[in-house]
């Protein structure tokens, strides 16, 4: 049952973290948290019902969660590439661009 609070725990930890933060490694590092919270709680809950299966679900926890995190950081090197911050609220979205160009043709 230490298993459930720990999880619970980490839970808890990666979602303050991705409400709080601005910075997109710090916002990566929270979703990290939560996944593997995730995968915390369904492999020991699926380690209860037999050994094999557990560690099948292990395997697949750990490929799916490594292939995310793959797929983030290389989200986070293009976007930091493109806008030359890693803050959030430095990143103008494109919405906003061309509502800007709108405006300032319109005047």
């Amino acid at each position: 049952m230490d298993f459930v609070i720990l999880s619970l725990v980490m839970l808890a930890i990666g979602i303050y973290g991705l409400l709080t933060k601005r910075d997109l490694l710090k916002i990566f590092i929270s979703i990290e948290l939560i996944a593997t919270a995730a995968t915390l709680n369904f492999v020991m809950l699926a380690s209860a019902m037999s050994k094999g299966v557990a560690q099948a679900f292990l395997i697949l926890a750990f490929s799916t969660d490594t292939a995310v995190s793959a797929v983030i950081l290389a989200l986070l090197v293009v976007v930091s590439k493109k806008y030359g911050t890693s803050d959030i609220s430095k990143i103008v979205l494109p919405e906003e661009i061309e509502s800007e160009e709108e405006s300032e043709v319109g005047q």
